[in-house]
């Protein structure tokens, strides 16, 4: 241990140790902008200056303790420096803040209001050129060129969208080889935006767009909510997690004027029901191993760009939104055309990635083209095409996708108090849904409800909860592995978060370094609980307890395998037959391999 003094006080901390953590530990706050801890340690900020006797004005991010060292953060001259770089900071930044979506959370305007800066002297810059129609946007005007994007990008997720030119005053973020956003190798994660300590960078606000067809009476609105999203949604809100409960979560959905409430927990049943049944066939075969989970279109726009000699092994599994949204287009479209009415459906995610996967061509659903179960899989033979006239009418399953910091902006804009909002449960007979689903939120949590059930198929017995665990999983390692037995195979599973961490693992196996049967990717670090569209708490990582709240509800649901939903065995009963269907493929299977990006 180093000893130093902070602030007249006597402080010990761990031998390389820098001045901010040492600070932090000791419960004195130092102001950061581009400080991002072990990633972006740079300094170029000057926010973060204090006092180091004998030296003068240090930035204590990437200052180390040394022995007998004395500090202070709290004199004028620190405040009044600090203060200095912020106005400079503040002088090329276009600081619109009354119209920004980062105006509560951007950690630029909270540090602007605490120094009293005043407003620019010169003309607001002006910015760049962007895609608008791209689900990722940038307003380069608003930019600080702190870095952390770049790091995020690079160091975490592994995709290094975002560069820099020039030095000094002149460095601009520009995407890599100054290319079209679109053609960058962009995987939609979102963590540059939850890590933009401004609003230089946010998904396509799509809140106006889902507000007209609410106020549109021929417009039937539906929707549906991913497992993660009743983990944070009152987060923005001023909720505490005892009070972000799902019932008012469906309550307060209902509130906004969605005609109907359904959970995507209950299509995440319906996920291990296709990819569970998928994976027992899988294991009998000999295709190349693993199969890959699907659900995360960030990871599979990431392995398409980056690693797609794995393409093809890809659960062929539409994600739970996507399901969800095939199911609602085929089961409720003829009640809502006798009744004038189309549908319109909404998904609210914890994911940017979800806007581009709405709009992916191949997930369509021609509705009509097949239903009934499976002995009655009316208008095609099972092996048929659909005909160019069916296939015209082929529309988005999902018509529209919102982040959960979309959706806290519309509940703001409607002004809906959901604290004083009574619990009510998800609409029938999409509604009901299992502990399997709930956990599909975490990193892990697809594969362990997935051996759930697949145990459950081979076996005809349910196995112990312990037997498929995988809680262990978490960003701070590469990959989690076990193997497991079910009846007389030995499965080899793997669980990974986080693109860097993803392309670890497949890197090992293309070396033969390791060898999995079933493979389990989340984009984002901890999994859709630490999505790119989930509320952002600067230099706050939220995902281990979001986690928390879905491993409790998990463990308290009655329900906990995914095959013992009895609305889920409605569903096939009364429309599409049995997993791995004729009618299942139509609705419920896509081949990834043919999306565009």
């Amino acid at each position: 241990m180093v000893a130093i003094t902070l602030n007249g006080r006597a402080v010990e901390a761990p031998e390389g140790t820098t001045v901010l953590e040492a600070a932090t530990a000791a419960g004195v706050q130092i102001p950061t902008l581009c400080y991002l801890k072990d990633l972006n340690c740079i300094g170029s900020c000057r926010v973060c200056l204090v006092d180091v006797e004998g030296e003068g004005l240090a930035a204590s991010c990437n200052t180390a303790v040394r022995e007998d060292m004395r500090v202070r953060t709290d004199t004028p001259q620190v405040a009044a420096a600090r203060r200095a770089n912020l106005q400079a900071i503040m002088d090329d930044h276009r600081a619109l803040c009354a119209t920004c979506v980062r105006q509560d959370t951007c950690a630029l305007r909270d540090l602007a209001s605490t120094f009293n800066l005043a407003d620019a002297p010169g003309p607001l810059p002006e910015p760049a050129p962007w895609d608008a129609d791209f689900p990722l946007q940038r307003d380069s005007s608003k930019c600080i060129k702190c870095m952390r994007c770049v790091a995020i990008c690079e160091k975490v997720q592994h995709c290094a969208v975002w560069d820099f030119t020039g030095v000094g005053p002149s460095t601009k973020i520009i995407v890599r080889d100054n290319l079209p956003i679109a053609e960058a190798g962009c995987a939609l994660c979102g963590q540059c935006i939850t890590h933009c300590p401004t609003g230089a960078l946010a998904a396509r606000d799509d809140v106006s767009l889902i507000m007209e067809a609410i106020l549109d009476p021929a417009v039937e609105t539906v929707v549906q909510v991913a497992p993660a999203v009743r983990t944070a949604w009152g987060e923005g809100l001023g909720l505490s997690r005892e009070e972000a409960t799902p019932g008012r979560l469906a309550a307060a959905l209902h509130a906004v004027g969605f005609d109907r409430v359904f959970d995507t927990d209950f299509a995440a049943d319906l996920t291990i029901m296709e990819e569970g049944s998928e994976f027992v066939e899988f294991l009998g075969s000999n295709a190349p191993r693993p199969m890959f989970t699907s659900c995360c279109p960030g990871w599979v726009r990431f392995v398409k760009q980056h690693y797609p000699q794995f393409t093809a092994q890809l659960s062929s599994a539409k994600s739970p939104h996507q399901m969800m949204g095939a199911v609602v287009k085929n089961t409720l479209a003829a009640e809502a055309d006798e009744a004038g009415r189309r549908l319109f459906v909404v998904s609210i995610m914890p994911c940017v990635a979800k806007k581009y996967e709405c709009d992916v061509p191949e997930l369509s659903t021609v509705v009509g083209a097949t239903h009934g179960a499976g002995t009655s899989d009316a208008g095609l033979a099972p092996d048929a095409p659909a005909t160019p006239e069916l296939a015209a009418e082929a529309a988005p399953d999902v018509d529209a996708v919102l982040t959960v910091r979309e959706f806290g902006r519309l509940l703001r804009m409607v002004g809906v108090d959901c604290a004083a909002l009574d619990e009510v449960p998800f609409d029938n007979p999409l509604g009901l849904s299992t502990g399997a689903a709930t956990i599909f939120g975490r990193t892990g949590g697809v594969m362990e409800a997935a051996l759930r059930s697949a145990a459950f198929l081979i076996t005809g017995e349910n196995p112990d909860f312990s037997a498929c665990d995988t809680t262990a999983a978490t960003p701070e390692t590469p990959w989690m592995s076990r193997e497991l037995a079910i009846g007389d195979a030995t499965v080899r599973i793997a669980v990974a978060s986080g693109l860097e961490n993803t392309s670890k693992l497949l890197d090992a196996l293309e070396s033969g370094e390791a060898a999995f049967d079933f493979v389990e990717i989340m984009a984002c670090p901890g999994g859709c609980v630490g999505g790119g569209g989930q509320p952002i708490q600067f230099n706050s990582e939220l995902a281990q307890a979001r986690a928390g709240v879905l491993n409790r509800l998990d463990a308290a649901d009655k329900l906990r395998y995914s095959h013992e939903n009895p609305d889920i065995a409605k569903l096939y009963a009364d429309w599409i037959g049995e997993p791995l269907s004729h009618t299942a493929h139509e609705w419920l299977h896509t081949d990834q391999e043919s999306w565009q990006i």
